[in-house]
């Protein structure tokens, strides 16, 4: 789709081109019938070059090609509007880019949005210390969450502050869904005070573009899933169960910085040698869920009983389960994992993850 797209504009411009040459007289231009004049000739050679360096723009998969874009389009169409008779057609070719250069200015401003938040949430995490954490620091833990940091080689290493993680993902919207929709995102993290901001760009189909955020801050949430960028399919915030839901996701996500599980506003309960329930409470907001593991102390499944979405009336059993575990940045982590509602008569998997980037403590925000 992209390249069909790049390729109209390509031979849109070439067109303009040909204006130009007419004016010159380098050229014959039977299109456009009536004489071109040198002035209106450089002006198609500078509408030319706007499209030429628009199709730069979009080969190279650049963020800002609607700008120049836009400047294609206005001096286009005022060319058309001088040469109607001949040129009318023209404008239809303008209407298809203008309506994506208004659907890649919306992604902008979104993820612009999202860029000025995470920026905010850094500046408003607080300054950690530098230390390294000990076998002693982790005593009063339970054995098997114990294990799990030892395992995981987060012992003798710094304390995690902060975090940046890519993703590749696969996810299914609805039960009935039948083929995996392919999507990516970039999550950030702050510790101390725990919050994360999600963004994901979902390929629903080739026409299809789906981009959603999930935030939790200052004990709050918020779900955001929006269609082209432009039209609310979700937008839940300032709800208890919504609140509850995105503590309990920052809860199951400390797999990949295991070191937060040492933070005060988590608290540990034994369950058995393979497991242990862990409680978050942040800011008036609580929520719990149980880690299990296996003998080595690796993560498997993380299992919550957590509201779908702020209709919902009752929570419903919520499992994380780790499918491949690496090290990175030396430490042990899931790398894949998969994510299931458990329904009255299945099990809908609606979420396969990938993470293909992960940073710790960083000093200055990647970009978003």
């Amino acid at each position: 789709m992209r390249i069909a797209f790049i390729t109209v504009i390509g031979l849109h411009g070439i067109i303009h081109l040909f204006g130009f040459l007419k004016a010159f007289g380098l050229s014959e231009f039977n299109a456009i019938s009536e004489p071109i004049s040198k002035p209106f000739g450089i002006i198609w050679l500078l509408t030319f070059i706007l499209f030429a360096v628009v199709v730069f723009l979009l080969s190279i998969q650049s963020h800002y090609w609607w700008k120049i874009g836009s400047v294609g389009v206005i001096i286009s169409q005022f060319l058309i509007l001088n040469y109607w008779s001949d040129a009318k057609f023209g404008t239809i070719v303008n209407l298809i880019i203008f309506v994506s250069i208004v659907l890649a200015y919306l992604t902008f401003r979104f993820k612009s949005k999202v860029s000025d938040e995470t920026a905010k949430m850094f500046e408003n995490s607080n300054t950690i210390e530098t230390y390294i954490l000990t076998e002693k620091m982790i005593s009063g833990l339970p054995a098997v969450v114990q294990k799990w940091l030892l395992n995981s080689g987060t012992i003798g290493k710094e304390a995690v502050c902060n975090i940046y993680i890519e993703q590749d993902l696969q996810m299914l919207m609805k039960p009935e869904q039948k083929d995996w929709s392919n999507a990516k995102a970039k999550q950030y993290f702050t510790i101390e005070p725990p919050a994360f901001n999600w963004s994901v760009n979902l390929k629903m189909n080739p026409l299809l573009d789906v981009v959603g955020r999930d935030k939790f801050e200052n004990g709050q949430g918020e779900m955001t899933i929006k269609l082209f960028s432009l039209f609310p399919i979700a937008n839940a915030k300032n709800n208890q169960k919504v609140n509850q839901a995105t503590l309990q996701r920052y809860l199951a996500e400390i797999v990949w910085f295991p070191s937060s599980a040492l933070s005060h506003y988590i608290s540990w309960e034994t369950i058995d040698e393979y497991s242990a329930k862990a409680t978050m409470e942040y800011r008036g907001t609580k929520g719990s869920g149980v880690f299990h593991f296996d003998e080595t102390g690796n993560f498997k499944k993380f299992v919550a009983m957590r509201y779908k979405d702020a209709n919902d009336t009752e929570a419903t059993e919520w499992t994380v389960t780790a499918n491949k575990t690496e090290e990175r940045n030396g430490i042990k982590i899931p790398v894949e994992l998969k994510a299931e509602w458990k329904l009255e008569n299945h099990n809908w998997t609606w979420l396969k993850l990938k993470i293909t980037a992960i940073k710790y403590n960083l000093r200055k925000m990647p970009e978003a």
